[in-house]
């Protein structure tokens, strides 16, 4: 069996660590390098043993192995920056797990995938992109048969998110949208806001402790109701989805990549 060798970009964030966890019980990954910015606290110390596993000998750092075939960032947007301008100078594929990012490093990013294969996804885990696929086929589904569906979006996150509506809520309203032609949002309601529009997709977000993440579609009718939820307990299903869309990747021709293509969804 031939093991994908592969980097953690934000290694010692929560995210990170159970990157490393749960990449450490994949017998076809091994981790060759921890990474995390210069003068963090972190520095040094053995990335096995600050996600609470035995040392595995890979100390958290700065720089990247030269045998790494691919990199998962799971980080913050400067975190992300960086981690693209390393990729590109050492042509490797990239997993950019981290959200919340600006118009203009999207451009970055499609720039970046004529050079190197990249795959980006608001959110890795499979669950997540399965209920993303359900809403699409239910949206479809809607608009086809004729139904006027009221559509809302509740998301719930822990206190320490720093974006809101979460990255996977706006792509489920982005899929719904485009199925059915919806052209305008609501970020929460208050006071006397009227007869609710048809074409609307209404967002609530909610943070509360420390809540993994939940996602809750409303297709609301007269006379019935059509829900898809989806929720996390921990946050390994996030990290094995990266892990599994790093393996996917190595070996890629260049362009970008989705979730859905490392799913097989059409």
């Amino acid at each position: 069996m031939t093991e994908v060798r592969f980097a953690i970009n934000g290694a010692a964030g929560r995210m990170g660590q159970r990157l490393v966890a749960c990449g450490a019980q994949d017998p076809e990954l091994h981790l060759v390098s921890s990474v995390e910015f210069d003068g963090s606290p972190a520095i040094g110390k053995d990335s096995g043993q600050m996600a609470g596993i035995e040392a595995n000998g890979v100390p958290i750092g700065c720089e990247l192995d030269s045998t790494c075939q691919v990199m998962i960032d799971f980080s913050s947007p400067a975190g992300a920056q960086s981690a693209l301008a390393l990729c590109l100078q050492r042509k490797i594929p990239l997993v950019l797990a981290t959200t919340g990012f600006s118009l203009a490093f999207e451009a970055e990013i499609d720039k970046a995938a004529q050079e190197i294969a990249i795959l980006t996804s608001p959110n890795m885990s499979t669950a997540v992109n399965l209920a993303i696929h359900l809403s699409k086929v239910a949206a479809r589904a809607l608009k086809e048969s004729g139904q006027d569906a009221d559509v809302e979006i509740i998301e719930r996150h822990h206190r320490f998110k720093h974006d809101a509506p979460s990255g996977t809520a706006l792509r489920f309203g982005e899929v719904i949208a485009k199925e059915m032609g919806h052209t305008t949002v609501a970020h929460g309601r208050e006071g006397i806001v009227g007869e609710r529009p048809r074409n609307e997709i209404g967002y609530h977000a909610v943070r509360t402790g420390d809540d993994a993440g939940q996602h809750l579609i409303i297709f609301g009718m007269l006379g019935e109701t059509i829900e898809v939820r989806v929720a996390a307990s921990n946050r390994d299903g996030y990290a094995r989805g990266a892990l599994a869309a790093a393996k996917f990747l190595v070996g890629k021709s260049v362009g970008r990549y989705s979730m859905s293509d490392v799913l097989a969804f059409t």
